[in-house]
């Protein structure tokens, strides 16, 4: 076995592969969570008395959310129909790196979805204004979470921890 990424690991180009696609499984299970509750919310909604009466914004805004949550589910599944398509056919590095990007495209629509059904429910439970700044706010949270804080943490310090994940004190 070589370290093939000069990364400390004593691992085979499979060996590798493997791994990556463990974690991405790993990930998909969370965002597939995510997806059930916010997807199970949009569906159990319409069957609820106050559906009647929402205006054109917010049934164009519910129905582009139960599109995004159908979306997110397809990508979601997207990688493991990929797996088993291309399974012990020696395309395993392709396989995760597709993957990869399916899972990570479906993050940003499981955001977009999140921030919306957000900004829906404030939208009729407090009106529009409350609803656009929910959701702009939402907006802030995930570009903060996801794109900012990452690029800040990680400019501080060029090299891994050696205090290891975890280890605070």
């Amino acid at each position: 076995m070589t370290d093939v990424n000069g990364d400390g690991r004593s691992e085979t180009t499979n060996e590798r592969a493997d791994r990556n696609w463990n974690e991405i499984l790993q990930e998909l299970r969370v965002a597939q969570t995510g997806t059930q509750i916010l997807g199970g919310f949009l569906l159990a909604l319409a069957f609820q008395p106050r559906f009647q009466d929402l205006d054109g914004f917010q049934l164009t805004l519910y129905l582009v959310l139960v599109g995004l949550a159908g979306v997110a589910a397809v990508l979601g599944l997207a990688p493991v129909t990929l797996h088993r398509t291309f399974f012990g056919k020696g395309r395993k590095p392709e396989i995760v790196r597709l993957g990869g990007r399916m899972l990570s495209t479906d993050l940003v629509v499981l955001a977009l979805l999140a921030a919306g059904v957000t900004g829906l429910v404030f939208d009729v439970a407090m009106g529009r204004t409350a609803g656009f700044v929910t959701l702009a706010i939402g907006a802030i949270v995930v570009i903060g979470l996801w794109a900012v804080l990452p690029r800040l943490v990680f400019r501080r310090g060029s090299g891994p921890d050696p205090r290891g994940p975890g280890d605070d004190e």
